[in-house]
Parts: C-alpha cells; sequence; structure tokens
C-alpha cells in the first residue's frame, strides 16, 4: 500500500503542486489548511510523513510540530518557508522536524527528501521490531536458573534494572556475564539506546585508549581520521566492560574520570565531551586481591562496585544443566539443520557428573559438537567431547588437587600454557598451535597468567647468546 502524505499548507496554488507531484510519484496525498485541520486529519487517519509549512492561520508549523510528533512519533515532518525565515525552519528541526526547504525549491529535490525520510522511517521501524525482539529474547523469564544462586540473581536483576547504578558482575569464565549484562540493558529505560560492549583484554594496551576514547586525526601514527570511541557510540545507552581487571592502572584513571565526571577527551584532542552512558563492568578477577598487589585502583572499585552480582560457576547449579542442554539443542538444530530431540539420560548422567571448568559457554560448545557428531535421534555418551574430569591432568602437572576447583583449574591451565612457550622457546605462535588455540586466545592467557614470555625466551638461548 502506498505511503500516505500530508501536505498542511494554506496556500492552494502550492497544495495543487506539490499534491500532484506526490501523486504521481506514487504517494496518496491529502492536504489541511490550517495546523489545527492537520491534526484532525492526524487524528483520523494514520500518516506516514507530514509536510508543514511555517505560517499558517491560527497555530503556526512552529508550534504544531511537537503536537505532530505526539499524534504520529514515527512520521518524519517536512518544513516549508518561506526566503528569509530560515531560522524559523532551524528551530522547527530543533523541536523534531526532520528537514526543511525554503520556498521556491525544486520539486525534484524535494521528491528526494521525502523518499529517503520514508525510507528512514521504515528502517527505523525494523530497528525498533530488533530492539523489541532483543528486549523479549532477554526477558529475566527466559533467564534460566530455578536454582537457588540463579534464583538469587534473577532477583537481584529485577532490582537494579530499572536504575542507572552502575553495575558490577562477576564470576569464572563462560558463566554467562555478557548475557546478564545484555538482560540488563534490554529490560532498562535504556533499552532503545545502543548497546555497546568491549572486552578489555582483548585489545592491545596500545590501542585500548582509542577503543575505548576514540582518536583525533593525526593523533598517532595510523589515526588518518577522527575515529569515535565505545563510550562516545554508546551515549545515552549502556556500556559493557568486559574482563576490567586486566585493564592498565593509566587507563583505569580514565574510566574513573568517566565514573565521576562523565566526561573525557578522545585522545589527541582537547575538545571535553559529556556523555550519559550506563556502566556495567564485569571481570573474573579478585579485584580486591588485585588492590592488594597494586594492580587495580581502589577508587574505581568503589565506583564500579555500586551494585555488585555474582554469577555461580555451573557446577554449584547442575539442577539448571538440563534446561540449558535443551535450549542449546534447540539452538543448534535450528542453526546446523539437525532435529535431534535431546540428550539420552546415559549421555545426560555424563554431563552431570563433569566438573565443567568452561561453565555454561563448554557446556553450549559440547552441545553443539555432540549435534554434529550424533547419528541417532539422541545424543549419547559416544558423541560427548569429554570422558571424565580433570584429575588425571591435574596429577600430571603437579597440580595440588587439595586446593579448591577454581584455583585448580587456573594452575592447570597455567602449567599448560607454560609448558607448550616452554616446548617452543617462547615462540607465541608455535605455542598457540600446539595448544590448538588462536594466538589471540594465548596472547590473553599469557597476559591472565602474567607469564614472562621474554624470560622463557632468554632460557631457551645457548650460554653463549644470552645478553647478545
Amino acid at each position: 500500500m502506498a505511503d500516505r502524505i500530508l501536505i498542511v499548507d494554506d496556500d492552494p496554488d502550492m497544495q495543487f503542486v506539490l499534491g500532484e507531484a506526490l501523486r504521481q510519484a506514487g504517494y496518496q496525498v491529502e492536504a489541511a489548511t490550517s495546523a489545527e485541520a492537520g491534526l484532525e486529519a492526524l487524528r483520523a487517519r494514520p500518516t506516514e510523513l507530514v509536510i508543514l509549512d511555517v505560517r499558517l492561520p491560527g497555530m503556526s508549523g512552529l508550534e504544531a510540530v511537537p503536537r505532530v510528533k505526539e499524534l504520529v512519533p514515527e512520521a518524519p515532518i517536512i518544513i516549508m518557508t518561506a526566503h528569509g525565515r530560515r531560522e524559523l525552519a532551524l528551530e522547527a528541526i530543533q523541536r523534531g522536524a526532520y528537514d526543511f526547504f525554503v520556498k521556491p525549491f525544486s520539486l525534484p529535490d524535494l521528491k528526494v527528501v521525502v523518499q529517503r525520510a520514508l525510507e528512514r522511517r521504515a528502517l527505523e521501524g525494523e530497528v525498533r521490531q530488533l530492539r523489541e525482539r532483543l528486549g523479549e529474547r532477554y526477558e529475566f523469564a527466559r533467564i534460566i536458573g530455578q536454582s537457588p544462586p540463579m534464583r538469587e540473581v534473577i532477583g537481584m536483576l529485577r532490582k537494579v534494572v530499572e536504575t542507572d547504578a552502575t553495575v558490577l558482575i562477576t564470576g569464572e569464565s563462560g558463566t554467562g556475564k555478557e548475557r546478564i549484562a545484555e538482560a540488563i540493558h534490554y529490560n532498562s529505560r535504556r533499552r532503545s539506546k545502543p548497546f555497546v560492549k568491549l572486552n578489555c583484554v582483548a585489545i592491545p594496551e596500545g590501542l585500548l585508549e582509542s577503543e575505548l576514547f576514540g582518536h583525533e586525526k593525526g593523533a598517532f601514527t595510523g589515526a588518518v581520521a577522527r575515529k569515535l570511541g565505545k563510550f562516545e557510540l554508546a551515549n545515552g545507552g549502556t556500556i559493557f566492560l568486559d574482563e576490567i581487571g586486566d585493564m592498565s592502572l593509566a587507563t583505569q584513571a580514565k574510566i574513573l574520570r568517566i565514573l565521576q565526571e562523565s566526561e573525557f577527551e578522545r585522545v589527541g584532542g582537547t575538545a571535553t565531551i559529556k556523555i550519559d552512558v550506563r556502566v556495567i563492568a564485569a571481570t573474573n578477577r579478585a579485584l580486591t586481591r588485585a588492590i592488594k598487589e597494586r594492580q587495580f585502583r581502589e577508587d574505581l572499585f568503589y565506583r564500579l562496585n555500586v551494585f555488585s552480582i555474582t554469577l555461580p560457576p555451573l557446577r554449584e547449579r547442575l539442577e539448571d544443566l538440563p534446561a540449558l542442554a535443551e535450549l542449546f539443542v534447540a539452538e543448534a538444530n535450528a542453526r546446523l539443520g539437525r532435529a535431534v530431540k535431546g540428550v539420552g539420560e546415559p549421555a545426560m548422567a555424563r554431563l552431570m557428573g563433569h566438573t565443567w571448568p568452561g561453565n555454561v559457554r563448554e557446556l553450549q560448545h559440547a552441545i553443539e559438537r555432540a549435534m554434529i557428531m550424533c547419528e541417532g535421534e539422541w545424543i549419547g555418551p559416544e558423541d560427548l567431547p569429554f570422558d571424565g574430569g580433570t584429575s588425571e591432568v591435574a596429577r600430571g602437572l603437579g597440580v595440588n588437587l587439595d586446593a579448591p576447583l577454581d584455583v585448580v583449574l587456573q594452575e592447570v591451565e597455567r602449567q599448560l600454557v607454560l609448558q607448550a612457550l616452554q616446548r617452543t622457546g617462547g615462540v607465541q605462535a608455535r605455542a598457540a598451535e600446539l595448544l590448538k588455540i588462536t594466538e589471540r586466545s594465548l596472547w590473553y592467557l599469557v597476559k591472565k597468567h602474567r607469564i614472562e614470555v621474554e624470560a622463557i625466551k632468554r632460557a631457551a638461548q645457548p650460554a653463549g647468546l644470552q645478553g647478545t
């Protein structure tokens, strides 16, 4: 069906010329001679776009703009004004109009602007529907968690979601910190604004400030144009800073300033930029320990820790595992074009007996791999990518099995990375190949466990070459 356009102008000649041109372009056109009559037409029939003259009998077009926005908030408004009254048209745009034309104007130019305005309206409608679907996806009712620890988490989410409080999410890797951050955003009053996320440890330190705050042209070698940072892109919405515990002290100071003053400067810039952004941070590190080791600012910790949520590891919420597995089977069926009915009882028993060092993320990957391997209607034990816990590996690496499980798993991970680097003389590309991970993942693990790669390289050199 053709888009409907309302023309509000008290000049009958202008009404006729515009109406004929737009009808020939395929639009439905209605006309009104006053703002009051135009508002009545908008109440009576849906309208996709309004062309509004500034100078009208009674209520002016300028006064009518906010009234039109109330009745048809999605409809773009194009303002027409006489020569010499350009400042009124600019004021109308400040009140919510889409664009303006100064009379006399070119009809072909007007048709182009009308077409673009309607295309933008359609695009905004699609974005709005997408955000609504995202909101439905992240409804608290869709967060799987009937275990006591997860019921507590959901209860805390309901309390914080309608506030603008800064949130700190803690928990082991793979527990779903990013999904919880998304749920907070898409259930908050900022849901229609951007949700911007950044993994702080995935960006080399030299580039992190540019990613966060943006940079000006010429700020450093390779800065060929101005770039907006994540905070600026998130203005009005939410920024999610994952792995914030691995950020340098210098960058931490700048994050603290944003939390305190809501302002920053781009790298290489002098202009102060004010922003309105909600900050959600996440880490798998014990920040209180990092503070004692002078690796994390205490004042930043208190700014971030306004409202804290700790996600339980999967091994502490095993009653949620069957429902999580069912969800991942359904998602994998849709993605892989399969029709697997679910996880068979023998396979489920093995899932329930696994230690899950990678938590929910590991479960999702295990299910997807099992779906690929599965040849029947139900996933069997033979389809799963593991057959037991980590005790044998831990003993082989000389890890103390009497320590808490999370400590054991961290040490196993550290020892495996260390051994791979020692075997390759500190060459990280070769170590990544041995571990069957990407170089970026290895870089992250080296940083996480504070492994001195240069020391490993020096140790691997022949004695006569050291120090050369």
